[in-house]
C-alpha cells in the first residue's frame, strides 16, 4: 500500500488501480448504504468520485490511513449526492403547510438549539473538537483518534464525558 501511495503521489496512473481493487468494494458498501433507495448510477458515480479525490489529493493522505481517508471521502461524496437530490426534488405547495411547525414548537426548537450550542462551546478542548467531529461531521472514534493522534479509547471516553456534560447542562437549564 505504501508503494502504491508513493507511486500515486508521483503521478503513476496505474497506482490507482491498486486502490480500486483493494478498496473498491469497501467504498461501494459505504456509498450504497448511504444512498439506498436512489438509482444505482448515483452510487456508482459517488464511488468513482472517491477514487478521483484520492488521485487528486494523494499527497494529503497520511501513510497507513488510506482506508480511513477513503471512508471519509465516501461519506462526503454520498452526502453530496443526497444534498443534490434534496435540492432538485420537486416540492408540493401543500408540503410546506403540513410540515410547518407551530410558532411555539419553533421557538422551543430554537431555544434548545441555542442551549445546545452554548453547552458544546463551553466544553474544554480537545473534548469540544472530538464532540463536534463525531456528532456534527459524523467521523468515527477511530477516524478522530487518527486525526488527533489519540488512542481510540480516549476518544470514546471523551465522547462519553461530553455527552454527560451536555446532558447536565441541558437538564440544569430546564
Amino acid at each position: 500500500e505504501a508503494r502504491a501511495l508513493a507511486a500515486l503521489r508521483r503521478g503513476d496512473g496505474g497506482a490507482i488501480d491498486f486502490f480500486v481493487a483493494r478498496y473498491g468494494a469497501y467504498v461501494a458498501a459505504i456509498v450504497n448504504n448511504m444512498l439506498s433507495g436512489l438509482p444505482p448510477e448515483d452510487a456508482e458515480e459517488a464511488a468513482a468520485d472517491v477514487f478521483v479525490a484520492l488521485w487528486r489529493n494523494a499527497e494529503r493522505v497520511p501513510e497507513g490511513s488510506v482506508r480511513a481517508y477513503l471512508a471519509g471521502i465516501a461519506r462526503n461524496k454520498a452526502r453530496d449526492v443526497l444534498r443534490r437530490r434534496r435540492l432538485c426534488a420537486p416540492l408540493e405547495d401543500d408540503a410546506f403547510e403540513l410540515a410547518a411547525p407551530s410558532p411555539e414548537a419553533e421557538l422551543t426548537e430554537r431555544e434548545l438549539a441555542e442551549r445546545t450550542r452554548r453547552a458544546v462551546l463551553a466544553m474544554p478542548e480537545p473534548d469540544r473538537e472530538i464532540f463536534l467531529r463525531h456528532y456534527f461531521y459524523e467521523q468515527s472514534a477511530a477516524e478522530i483518534a487518527l486525526l488527533l493522534d489519540m488512542n481510540t479509547n480516549t476518544v470514546k471516553s471523551r465522547l462519553r464525558r461530553g455527552r454527560e456534560r451536555l446532558r447536565a447542562e441541558l437538564v440544569k437549564e430546564d
